[in-house]
């Protein structure tokens, strides 16, 4: 796994998801320059996956402003996992798919979307 090769998959999973019609609507008033938002999304992801200091952002505040539901989430996922299985090898596309896992589950967890742990909360 290389930045390039997670550059190009942040860039074929937007290409994706800008025209999805669940999650096209969310990025399309949210994002209005491009290609720093790739910059910065594939920064995210070489920090998280190569521990190189690269992305400097709170994920958390930056999707706080957004209205974002538990389908959303899982579409986001099930992108995310078939652009990652078109880049990667098996292996390498399961850690990603893994790790985008559990930052959909600290982000609905953060915003309190997660079905689960509202459930819990209000018992």
């Amino acid at each position: 796994m290389s930045e390039q090769a997670l550059s190009r998959l942040v860039r074929q999973f937007y290409a994706k998801a800008q025209h999805d019609p669940l999650l096209g609507p969310v990025f399309e008033p949210a994002v209005t320059d491009w290609e720093s938002h790739l910059e910065q999304v594939a920064a995210f992801w070489v920090t998280v996956t190569l521990g190189v200091a690269a992305y400097r952002g709170n994920p958390m505040a930056a999707h706080g402003k957004h209205v974002l539901t538990p389908t959303m989430f899982d579409r986001w996922l099930e992108i995310w996992g078939e652009t990652a299985d078109e880049v990667f090898t098996p292996d390498v596309a399961n850690d990603l798919k893994g790790r985008a896992a559990a930052i959909a589950q600290s982000l609905k967890s953060g915003r309190g979307v997660d079905p689960q742990r509202a459930r819990t909360v209000a018992q």
